[in-house]
């Protein structure tokens, strides 16, 4: 059976480049449990099941049809839809043959309690938190109460909460599926979540953990307040411990079989007050992190737990709240004297404002939230976001600095302070002053702290780092293009097209057979519009699909279309394809040339060209299409490819304006290394001397020849002497990742003060 048709995939066969199956979450489970990281064993109901279910019970055509009249502005009718749809699919009859095949694999997995967990297709990814939109369900045991929590996993597609974020970050609700991850249950004595940069400085060299006795969903909900370890990465060495007395801890309950599996089992004061972890169980787990964000490459926010002394990773995805605007700020003077604070907790997203307190007990409340309020809360919920985002500042009596008010605070850029004990005793209606900076809350409006912060955030503005070398940064999501343009960033050096294209779900050939060429065309310039839109006039260069072919294969109807390859990293992808299915191109082609008519701020990139002969075919079939070389106009190429090295001149006389040094292609290329090996890991590295003279010849011939070098990737960010190297030889950008904005301009600007005087 091909995997777009697949009812059931394994955590063992899937991986990263799965999320059209298993969605965001599942994918990243397979991804783990591939690599060797310990991941309690499960499977997936994938989105081929979904789909299955919604047309043999007749509701897809249904749902859309509701939700035509759908404004999410308009709260009330909002609860009766997200209602109607949810009562729709939870109370639909499940095709028999899905319902059984649901049932073997629990059977498979050896039965007991598992986890049931919701797995979007636009989840857990890069710069997509979608933090708690969809629901999990914990000690579910027996076939029957498995195969009911799978429907209502689906049916949390339609939560109210849920479709008021499709709708604000632009995805069509019938354009989003779900996968549901079902999981082999771990009884954990303590759990939590691990972030390996600090989400608030930013600091990559420090990794914060905060843990809770029982199961973890009491700390991702910020149900308890738990205690904060902050560790050095480098050191391995923990460097601050904050022991937060818990009074309840969620766990299995005597009846797991029930409607309500878990329950909430007191604490003693002397059990509550206990360290969590241990310093070197805290170690231990930290090595895990790293481990984690080595093989992804990338920061990464991790739920984990402990049972019988074991550490299990149940959950991973990219850091999406890293604040690099107050991780970078220098806040120069410090703040004035107060009188004492009427509340204190743990500062979760930077900021002062004032505002007249408003309690949030449940859902219901949330409507009442103006803007400018301070929304305070015990804790908050999904269901709150709308609120949040008219908020002034956030207060919560419960939780820590990796719960969901702290995330999404983090992410909407409202001041939040967690874990303030007696926050919810608070007078209603008092106007106060929450500086999430200390952790503070001070009685009435003080102007000289608001006076100061301003200050502070408009000199910080003010002094931002202008640099001669262009700092530019990879984008792949259009739901951020907003944010990542308010940045000081000179333009977008990588649009990558993958993200948009996996979104769409289906490989472009079945477009084609189809006939339904004009519906791909628009579903991918409007993720391109928006990035292009969001940046302009600054320049966008938008790099064409390089899915190899086992991504491809992933896409519904990929695998009647794709060969079979061992090595896909050096098979058919990159510029090869473009020359041998023109027609498929066509479409990226049609796409950017009908964005260009209204932002003529984006270019194209050409990826993974071995020969010149191979780039003279690319060329010629875009200029055929119409799409002239220009000033206003550019083509670049990725230098990925020893041949691209060695024969630079070469290349660069087929005619293009650019060139952009994709490092860890080339690195691997280079080195022979595979840049995904466990074992090789620590031998790849582009100040390799042999990668670094390569490296270097390329800048040497781009400026001897007059056109644009850049590179994309972390180590100028990472490494100040790379930087300072990449700037004395005259690189013209660098593009990295939106996490490190800041950082890599600061030392670029440093670099250039040394080089260039």
């Amino acid at each position: 059976m091909s995997r777009d048709a697949q009812t059931i995939v394994w955590f063992r066969n899937i991986g990263r480049g799965d999320v059209a199956t298993a969605g965001g979450k599942g994918a990243n489970l397979g991804e783990m449990t591939r690599a060797g990281i310990p991941v309690p064993p499960g499977f997936v109901v994938t989105t081929a099941a979904y789909r299955r279910f919604l047309v043999e019970t007749g509701l897809e055509r249904a749902l859309a049809e509701r939700l035509k009249a759908l404004d999410v502005d308009d709260g009330g009718a909002l609860d009766l839809i997200s209602a109607e749809c949810r009562r729709a699919i939870e109370t639909a009859e499940m095709p028999r043959a899905l319902k059984r095949e649901i049932a073997d694999a629990y059977n498979e997995l050896g039965g007991g309690p598992v986890a049931v967990r919701s797995s979007a297709t636009a989840e857990d990814l890069e710069e997509a938190s979608f933090a708690g939109q969809q629901s999990t369900f914990l000690n579910i045991v027996g076939p029957q109460a498995v195969t009911e929590s799978v429907q209502r996993c689906w049916a949390s597609l339609f939560e109210a909460r849920a479709m008021y974020y499709r709708e604000q970050n632009g995805w069509g609700h019938m354009d989003v599926d779900l996968a549901v991850p079902v999981q082999r249950m771990v009884q954990s004595q303590a759990a939590g979540v691990m972030f390996t940069v600090d989400p608030i400085t930013g600091d990559p060299n420090r990794v914060i953990i905060e843990a809770a006795f029982g199961l973890g969903e009491a700390v991702v909900g910020g149900m308890v307040t738990p205690d904060h370890f902050e560790v050095d990465k480098v050191r391995a060495q923990v460097l601050q411990r904050e022991l937060a007395t818990q009074d309840k801890m969620l766990v299995r309950g005597p009846a797991p079989d029930s409607s309500n599996p878990n329950i909430w089992q007191p604490l003693t004061q002397f059990e509550g007050r206990r360290a969590k972890l241990s310093d070197a169980e805290i170690i231990e787990l930290m090595h895990i992190g790293t481990e984690i964000e080595r093989h992804y490459g990338a920061p990464q926010d991790i739920e984990w737990g402990l049972a019988d002394g074991e550490f299990y990773l149940l959950q991973t995805r990219p850091v999406t709240t890293v604040d690099s605007k107050s991780a970078d700020r220098d806040i120069g003077a410090p703040p004035p004297q107060a009188d004492a604070p009427i509340l204190s907790g743990a500062p979760a997203s930077p900021g002062i404002a004032a505002g007249r307190i408003h309690f949030i007990r449940d859902v219901s409340d949330a409507a009442e939230i103006e803007e400018g309020d301070v929304l305070v809360a015990e804790m908050t919920t999904p269901d709150f976001v709308p609120a949040m985002k008219r908020a002034a500042a956030i207060v919560t009596a419960k939780g820590g600095r990796t719960c969901h008010a702290a995330i999404i605070s983090r992410e909407l850029g409202v001041p939040c302070i967690v874990g303030a004990a007696g926050a919810t005793e608070l007078p209603p209606r008092a106007e106060v002053t929450v500086d999430a900076v200390s952790g503070s809350v001070y009685e009435g409006r003080l102007d000289q702290l608001l006076d100061w912060w301003k200050q502070a955030t408009a000199d910080s503005d003010e002094a931002r780092i202008d640099t001669k070398t262009k700092i530019y940064v990879n984008l792949a999501e259009p739901e951020i293009a907003d944010r990542v343009a308010n940045r000081h960033v000179d333009g977008v050096g990588l649009l990558r097209a993958e993200f948009i294209i996996a979104r769409i779900g289906e490989h472009p050939r079945t477009f084609f057979e189809s006939g339904r060429q004009r519906e791909y065309i628009d579903r991918l310039a409007q993720g391109i519009r928006k990035i292009a839109g969001e940046f302009a006039p600054r320049p966008v260069v938008y790099r064409a699909t390089d899915f190899k072919t086992n991504e491809y294969a992933n896409l519904a109807g990929g695998d009647r279309h794709e060969p079979h390859e061992e090595n896909p990293m050096i098979g058919y992808r990159g510029a090869a394809r473009y020359v041998n299915e023109p027609e498929l191109f066509q479409l990226e082609l049609q796409a950017i040339a009908e964005i260009r008519q209204q932002l003529p701020n984006l270019h194209l990139m050409i990826p993974f060209v071995r020969t010149p002969a191979e780039l003279r075919g690319v060329l010629k079939e875009i200029a055929d299409f119409g799409l002239k070389r220009s000033p206003d106009f550019q083509i670049w190429m990725m230098v990925e490819v020893p041949s691209n090295v060695i024969l630079l001149d070469e290349f660069i006389d087929e005619g293009i304006d650019g060139v952009s040094i994709g490092s860890n292609d080339l690195t691997q290329l280079t080195l022979g290394i595979d840049r995904d090996s466990e074992r090789l890991a620590e031998s790849f590295d582009e100040r390799d001397p042999a990668v670094l003279r390569s490296i270097e010849s390329v800048i040497e011939t781009a400026n001897r020849r007059g056109i644009t070098v850049s590179i994309c990737g972390q180590g100028p960010s990472e490494h100040p002497d790379l930087a300072e190297r990449l700037v004395s030889c005259g690189i013209t950008s660098i593009s990295v990742t939106p996490d490190v904005i800041e950082r890599t301009r600061r030392l670029v600007g440093d670099a250039e003060a040394r080089v260039l005087g």
